[in-house]
């Protein structure tokens, strides 16, 4: 996908830019290419950026290790405020305090959108936090071997006598 010129969503019909997506997008391995629209829609200050999209990825299962396939769907809403700040970046400091209201996404209103960076942070919030392959999955299951227990370091044979003991 293309980046997108802010300026040049004003010329385009109802000031919107839909996008159809049917690729792989760098940086996101999936199985399947991701599949649906994205639209950009400048409202003057700021740019409404809604897309619905779906794909397929391989995730590794955090109890037993095995891996699984998960379908990752989008379908979000949201405001990008345009602010000539944005491109401003004061590279001295390297510490500084920001405000609950500066937490919001801003571009410059002569910059550039790129819808295909913005996709790929949405299918990466959408990821699963616990990745389980199945709700009953119990783990990983340790062998019950007797030979291990058999094998003792010597040096831990006193301490392996106390601990029969207690």
């Amino acid at each position: 996908m293309e980046a997108i010129y802010v300026p040049q969503l004003l010329k385009a019909p109802k000031k919107t830019e839909t996008i159809q997506v049917q690729e792989f997008l760098q940086d996101l391995e999936t199985l399947t290419p991701v599949r649906g629209w994205l639209k950009v829609k400048h409202c003057g200050n700021y740019l409404e950026v809604s897309a619905a999209a779906e794909t397929i990825i391989t995730l590794t299962c955090h109890r037993c290790l095995q891996q699984y396939n998960h379908r990752l769907v989008v379908d979000t809403l949201e405001i990008i405020w345009l602010d000539e700040a944005a491109e401003q970046t004061d590279t001295l400091l390297v510490e500084r305090e920001i405000a609950m209201e500066d937490l919001v996404e801003t571009l410059p209103p002569r910059g550039f959108f790129e819808p295909s960076q913005w996709l790929y942070e949405q299918l990466c919030l959408e990821l699963p936090q616990r990745q389980l392959c199945d709700v009953k999955c119990s783990g990983i299951q340790p062998e019950n071997n007797d030979a291990a227990t058999v094998l003792i370091d010597k040096r831990w044979a006193s301490l392996q006598a106390l601990k029969k003991d207690l």
